[in-house]
């Protein structure tokens, strides 16, 4: 399924909407550019599974947290540049709790997800609008 926001509150109010959709644990990647809205979309998310908290991008923490007990964790692997080194943070502790996994730039590291998971692939166009595809694997990538 493929959709287009042309801000960011559209951008919000489409992660509330797939947060609605989603079941309670399953592992999301996210998948985009610098400044494709990530971020943002995982702003929406959190909204969307009734957590308030303020989302901030967890480049230099890693991992945050929302919920107690966490019901999303949101992780962004943009500054790990090998396997061991995503694989040293726990993940796959993480993957068994029954949460919401949100993962920006995992599309670096394919081999340490399970095939059972949700893409979800961001890109600003020129007019700073986004396309939002949303792909549920393992899917048939020829149709």
């Amino acid at each position: 399924m493929t959709y287009s926001t042309h801000s960011e509150d559209e951008t919000i109010a489409l992660g509330r909407k797939l947060a609605a959709a989603w079941p309670a644990q399953a592992l999301v990647l996210l998948i985009g550019d610098l400044g494709a809205g990530k971020t943002t979309l995982t702003k929406g998310i959190v909204e969307g599974r009734g957590l308030a908290d303020s989302v901030t991008s967890p480049t230099f923490t890693l991992i945050h947290e929302y919920g107690v007990p966490a019901r999303v964790f949101h992780i962004d692997l943009y500054r790990l540049d090998e396997s061991r080194e995503v694989e040293a943070l726990g993940l796959d502790e993480l993957l068994d709790r029954p949460a919401l996994t949100l993962i920006e730039w995992g599309e670096r590291f394919p081999e340490l997800w399970p095939r059972e998971r949700i893409e979800v692939r961001l890109r600003r166009r020129p007019d700073e609008s986004r396309e939002i595809e949303v792909i549920l694997c393992p899917h048939d990538e020829t149709t």
